[in-house]
């Protein structure tokens, strides 16, 4: 079993900002505190870009984890991919879209991802991972939209709105 997401996000930036700070990895380490994430390996903080990898280190599930992620497809402004190289997942693809929309940037997350453990990871996929997932990217782009909050106040020098 593969599972597949797709989330839709509105940013209220335009989509050059929306898109840095989707691969800016400060930002994600603040979006995962509840994770207690950090940096292990590659790249260790700003925008990362093509073909960089990082390697992420954190607590989910009540585990511990490591897992590497590396750029493997870039358009700048549009869209860009990370995928595994090494870690829990038999395999993990992240594609992050961005187009306009009349509130600012439309960001599309797709993820697909396998457990690994054969059958026993499908039962994980379907049970838990799959939920898991969806509530982690959530909470990352809520974290986002936040973020943009404040860059957009921050750009136009008024204070941020709750």
């Amino acid at each position: 079993m593969t599972v597949r997401l797709h989330l839709e996000t509105v940013l209220p930036v335009p989509p050059g900002v929306a898109f840095d700070l989707a691969r800016d990895l400060d930002a994600h380490l603040a979006s995962m505190r509840s994770s207690g994430e950090r940096i292990v390996a590659g790249r260790t903080g700003g925008l990362i870009g093509a073909g960089e990898f990082v390697a992420w280190r954190a607590r989910h599930l009540g585990l511990p984890f490591t897992l590497m992620s590396r750029i493997t497809a870039f358009e700048e402004g549009e869209m860009f991919v990370d995928e595994e190289i090494a870690g829990p997942f038999r395999s993990l693809r992240h594609e992050h879209r961005f187009s306009g929309h009349p509130d600012g940037c439309l960001m599309t997350d797709h993820i697909v991802f396998q457990a690994p453990f054969g059958p026993m990871g499908r039962v994980a996929e379907r049970f838990v991972l799959e939920r898991y997932m969806r509530e982690l990217i959530e909470e990352r782009n809520r974290h986002l939209v936040g973020a943009a909050r404040e860059s957009r106040s921050f750009l136009s020098g008024t204070s941020a709105q709750p």
